[in-house]
């Protein structure tokens, strides 16, 4: 008879519960007749600590966030790293565009979080798929055309599963689309027409709208596709939460049948949805 040792039996129940978190939210996301509305959360918890960093992402996954958006540059020698902005002088104690430099000089650089220095450094996309592998769907928002240096790094770390890629630029989309038909895509629609060409183009995982043409006619369209409505709370609607005024704003924000909200406050969303039954 075989026998296995402690260890490794201790290393598959964990890779049993990590898989085991993973399944429920990833069959909810694919799944755009679900009732459960799924959270977003924009740029990890930015709010609170520096954005796109690991301490970020940590916390989305510790509030219970089902997705985390993150933002994709690649360095000049061909590193994805963590960086919404062209620029990274808002959010690090450096200057210039992040694609201009290498990633020795980038990570002698420290993040900025609310106007004060940390000790943290720009992620890379690596290390951030380390940390949310088998916890937390990741939605890549690509700031980068060098699409092939960020697909390297999800075969790499066998992400597939769990990342999705998001963008307005559906020739990079369809870059995504030819080097993998499984990869997830959720391509940026202006309008219901470009929503509807979208669907047509890529059978994508979700379609993110915005609230100009945000109708029932749109997210029936989306969702006769098979395909989730995600929608921003970014903004307005955000600002209302955080006043107190959190089941307007989401009666809102869900009333013509998104399905998946982004905002700037995932732990007040988390809170309202579950309370009002629409989140599980």
């Amino acid at each position: 008879m075989t026998r296995i040792s402690l260890p490794v039996i201790f290393l598959l129940l964990i890779l049993f519960q990590t898989h085991a978190q993973i399944r429920p939210i990833r069959k909810e996301f694919l799944d755009p007749t679900s009732k459960n509305v799924l959270v977003a959360s924009h740029r990890a918890v930015h709010h609170q600590l520096p954005e796109n960093s690991l301490p970020a992402i940590r916390e989305a996954i510790r509030l219970g966030a089902d997705i985390v958006e993150v933002d994709v540059k690649v360095s000049k020698d061909g590193i994805p790293m963590l960086m919404h902005d062209g620029k990274v002088d808002r959010t690090t104690t450096g200057k210039g565009n992040l694609e201009t430099q290498t990633f020795e000089e980038l990570r002698k650089l420290r993040l900025v979080s609310n106007g004060q220095v940390t000790e943290e450094t720009i992620p890379t996309l690596e290390e951030a798929l380390r940390i949310t592998k088998g916890h937390i769907l990741v939605d890549l928002d690509l700031k980068t055309d060098r699409i092939d240096k960020v697909i390297e790094v999800v075969k790499k770390m066998q992400a597939r599963d769990y990342v999705f890629f998001f963008d307005s630029d559906y020739e990079i989309l369809a870059k995504v689309d030819s080097a993998s038909k499984a990869y997830m895509l959720m391509p940026r629609a202006y309008s219901q027409a470009m929503a509807d060409s979208a669907l047509t183009r890529f059978g994508p995982e979700a379609i993110h709208i915005d609230s100009k043409f945000y109708t029932a006619e749109v997210t029936k369209l989306i969702g006769s596709k098979g395909a989730r409505v995600w929608i921003n709370a970014l903004g307005l609607p955000d600002e209302e939460i955080r006043k107190g005024n959190v089941r307007d704003a989401l009666t809102k924000l869900t009333k013509q049948g998104a399905n998946i909200i982004q905002t700037d406050e995932p732990e007040k969303v988390i809170r309202g949805l579950r309370e009002m039954g629409l989140h599980k």
